[in-house]
């Protein structure tokens, strides 16, 4: 701990955060204060929620899945997390989430979806 930051280990595929590299395979490195570490927890939670309601919704064929606002909120947690992520990760992490097709266009947000 440096300046108040913990290292921490983030891995966006299992959505786990941890305190030590070897207790699961993880993506990305960052060095952040306590209180975000929080966030990545509430980010992890919301996105598992709206997946529940994504696996519910896959069984009515009447709802397009391009036209589902729970999708669109997922795709928002994932943009939170690595934001937060390219905030607080090395140079080389940095510049490879700046070259995903997403990073760099604007976020829209689907009002109606419920506060998650």
């Amino acid at each position: 701990m440096a300046d108040g930051k913990y290292t921490m280990y983030v891995s966006v595929a299992h959505q786990q955060i941890n305190i030590h590299k070897h207790d699961s395979p993880h993506e990305y490195v960052v060095n952040i204060p306590k209180d975000y570490i929080e966030i990545f927890h509430h980010l992890f939670d919301q996105t598992n929620e709206l997946e529940f309601f994504n696996f519910l919704r896959a069984h009515l064929p009447y709802v397009p899945y391009h036209y589902d606002r729970n999708n669109h909120n997922v795709d928002l947690r994932l943009y939170k997390m690595y934001a937060l992520i390219h905030e607080f990760t090395d140079d080389e992490s940095k510049a490879f989430i700046e070259q995903l097709p997403f990073f760099r266009q604007p976020v829209v947000s689907h009002k109606g979806a419920g506060n998650l």
